[in-house]
């Protein structure tokens, strides 16, 4: 790919590892539902494939659900376990993903309680905040725990904590962690978290949603009872066995990786600082592959067009809703205004960035800032 590639939490490019591995599974034939050797051949690369999952997460393979990503782990979460409260009250963050918000809107359109609460302005949930929303009905609290597009880490463990002190469940997003911050579901005690393949180098289309023994989740999707009945359709079997070795490879690389991103997180912040106007909206602690910068006057997407012509791909950090670009539900909810939500920009790093791609974009962005301040 020609161009300086800094959208790495939109996407990340396929690690070489998950491509044999995909090649190498996707040759098998048979279903992994299948019983003769062909399907059973499936299978154990299915199975193999979790247990090297599992391994990497510090989980039981049976805790691991294989699905299509983390929309759908989200949605499984919030949806499935709602039907075993009826009425029951949900709490969640204003600056979660849109797939847990929406399903949490649809769920207050159907009668469930749902508390939004607002984070501080870095985008943190206190546990006392947390606690103060809990109620005796509360039967979930879903918080990411690396937010999106301003790389907020949430204390899940300590969220987690109070949650079940009020018998509520607890549900983290943890797409935007592997490969570079710190994943310890059993750790952070929680009882479901939803990951996605593509975030660390895997295949697109291919997730986890870890569910803890014990928690009697209903399915989200009804089939031929595959994924012991909590996911029905066929496996994607080439897909899950890429993910997993990927998966190894990111979880073993992350000590090293988080300390590189953060150094060129720096160098970018140190770069980009140089600009009349700039001003930063990730907190200092927070995910290292994250920076999120406001040009006070600029058109957002004007200066996101220039910087494409320029070679250097990011994002708005806004979500394109009909045709027309809206400001950020996230920094809307840190208390920005909407015009400066519209000035902002998500330059995000990954495995393949290097200093020279960091000072290109540095470079690119001093030469376009000026033509776009309104």
């Amino acid at each position: 790919m020609n161009g300086i590639y800094l959208d790495h939490a939109a996407t990340t490019p396929l690690r070489p590892s998950a491509l044999e591995a995909y090649t190498r599974a996707a040759l098998e034939t048979g279903n992994a539902a299948s019983t003769h050797r062909a399907g059973q051949a499936a299978r154990e690369l299915l199975e193999e494939g979790r247990a090297r999952a599992a391994a990497a997460l510090g989980v039981r393979p049976l805790e691991l659900l294989f699905n299509s990503g983390g929309t759908e782990g989200d949605n499984h979460a919030l949806l499935a376990l709602a039907r075993l409260f009826p009425g029951g009250h949900l709490v969640t963050v204003l600056t979660e993903h849109s797939a847990v918000l929406e399903p949490a809107r649809l769920l207050e359109s159907l009668g469930y309680p749902v508390t939004f609460l607002k984070p501080d302005a870095q985008g943190r949930v206190h546990p006392d905040a947390l606690a103060a929303a809990l109620r005796d009905d509360t039967f979930l609290v879903s918080v990411a725990h690396a937010n999106n597009e301003i790389g907020t880490v949430q204390d899940i463990a300590a969220l987690a904590e109070v949650a079940h002190a009020r018998g509520a469940r607890f549900h983290t997003d943890a797409v935007q962690s592997p490969g570079v911050l710190e994943v310890a579901p059993t750790r952070w005690n929680v009882d479901l978290a939803s990951f996605s393949a593509h975030k660390w180098g895997g295949p697109k289309g291919v997730g986890l949603l870890y569910v803890r023994r014990g928690l009697d989740l209903p399915p989200l999707l009804l089939g031929g009872g595959q994924e012991r009945g909590l996911r029905g359709g066929t496996h994607n079997v080439a897909g899950a066995y890429a993910a997993a070795i990927s998966l190894e490879e990111a979880l073993r690389e992350q000590p090293a990786e988080h300390e590189r991103l953060r150094a060129l997180q720096r160098r970018l912040e140190a770069g980009l600082r140089k600009v009349p106007g700039v001003s930063f909206n990730h907190p200092p602690d927070g995910n290292p592959k994250v920076v999120s910068v406001t040009l006070e006057g600029a058109d957002g997407e004007a200066l996101l067009m220039n910087l494409d012509l320029e070679g250097v791909y990011a994002s708005l950090g806004s979500a394109c809703s009909a045709g027309t670009m809206q400001p950020s539900h996230v920094l809307l909810a840190l208390g920005m205004s909407e015009r400066q939500a519209r000035s902002t920009l998500r330059f995000s790093l990954g495995r393949t960035t290097t200093e020279a791609d960091i000072d290109a974009a540095v470079a690119a962005f001093e030469r376009v800032a000026a033509r776009v301040v309104v």
